[in-house]
């Protein structure tokens, strides 16, 4: 089962000297080795997506520049009741003041990071901070809700020694491409608050982080599925996408089983009904047993948006994953309602 995709294993520049895709830069790898040095203006797209659950709720920050904008956002859920409750406080920043997103995230070092909004955020501002520790990623985020009650966020998602994240460039072309450095399964712990209640996040708490840098065409349409967790006796992360990468030589799919990846080098077949997101969800690998999973929603955060240069439609489902995953080897693995999501997202950008 191994892939047919390059394995890089030295750092690499994305681009050359005059922005174009770097060739020799076209591969995956098992750590950051990429270095987006994107230049010019109006296509370039960079973001940090951070993802921390628990057995009952989940935290989500975002910090991005999309050249002619920043989005910046908190996303609170609680699922562990009757009813979910969800809290979502977004800051649009036009032209992207004051968000300064690094080209590397390789051997980050400790002190190092992402600051973005203001120290005291009112309405429609939000505090975002993410910073490099010894021994892992320091994630605070302050903001307030509609009902003006504050929301805090502080958790360290911790990068267990020799623990293997994916890395990946999608090339379009030579002027659009787009290089993701996905992180599952990274052991969590902290608090957010809400108001006067307080959540604990720990023993069963997981990160995952989306890194993303690239030159995007204007209109783009994507799946993307992640978990983590324990299941079968491992810790399993789960890394899929779909309908972004067809044709390009390239897949961001793969498994993390015990801190060691697993490139999965086959596009999956994605069967999920767009009228009934909440229905259950198929994602099978197309050329062998690798991936057999069922994916399970219960909730549906919902971004429905359309405003000059920007429109979005985004429905990121979170559920459970179970069914059958495979390792290079062949050694098959049970996934037991693994804790995650799936998403369908188009975008023009």
């Amino acid at each position: 089962m191994v892939t047919h995709e390059h394995e890089i294993t030295a750092p690499v520049d994305l681009c050359l000297s005059g922005g174009r895709l770097n060739l020799a830069a076209v591969g995956w790898s098992r750590q950051p080795l990429h270095r987006a040095n994107l230049r010019g203006w109006g296509r370039n797209k960079r973001w940090e997506y951070w993802c921390v659950t628990s057995p009952t709720h989940l935290v989500a920050l975002t910090v991005s520049d999309l050249d002619f904008l920043a989005v910046n956002t908190v996303h609170f859920l609680e699922f562990g009741g009757a009813e979910p409750r969800e809290l979502e406080c977004g800051a649009l920043v036009p032209p992207a003041r004051g968000v300064a997103l690094p080209d590397t995230i390789a051997g980050a070092a400790p002190g190092t990071g992402v600051v973005v909004g203001p120290e005291r955020p009112t309405r429609g501002q939000v505090r975002v901070e993410i910073a490099h520790e010894v021994g892992g990623t320091r994630l605070r985020a302050r903001a307030l809700t509609h009902d003006r009650v504050p929301l805090t966020v502080d958790l360290l998602v911790r990068m267990p020694e020799q623990h293997e994240t994916l890395s990946v460039v999608v090339p379009w072309d030579d002027r659009h491409f787009q290089y993701t450095s996905k992180h599952t399964a990274r052991p969590a712990e902290g608090r957010v608050r809400l108001g006067d209640e307080e959540f604990r996040f720990g023993e069963d708490a997981w990160g995952t982080l989306d890194h993303g840098r690239g030159r995007w065409p204007r209109t783009v349409s994507w799946n993307w599925g992640a978990a983590s967790g324990r299941t079968d006796g491992s810790v399993v992360g789960l890394q899929f996408g779909g309908a972004w990468t067809v044709g390009t030589g390239a897949t961001e799919n793969a498994l993390c089983v015990d801190g060691r990846l697993h490139k999965i080098g086959e596009e999956l077949a994605w069967d999920y009904d767009p009228t009934d997101l909440l229905a259950p969800w198929r994602l099978c690998t197309t050329q062998s047993d690798q991936v057999d999973l069922l994916f399970t929603p219960f909730h549906d955060r919902r971004s429905h948006t359309g405003a000059g240069l920007l429109a979005n439609r985004t429905d990121q489902c979170f559920g459970h994953w179970s069914g059958t995953v495979r390792t290079d080897d062949g050694r098959p693995v049970a996934v037991d309602r693994l804790l995650g999501w799936a998403e369908a997202v188009r975008m023009r950008w």
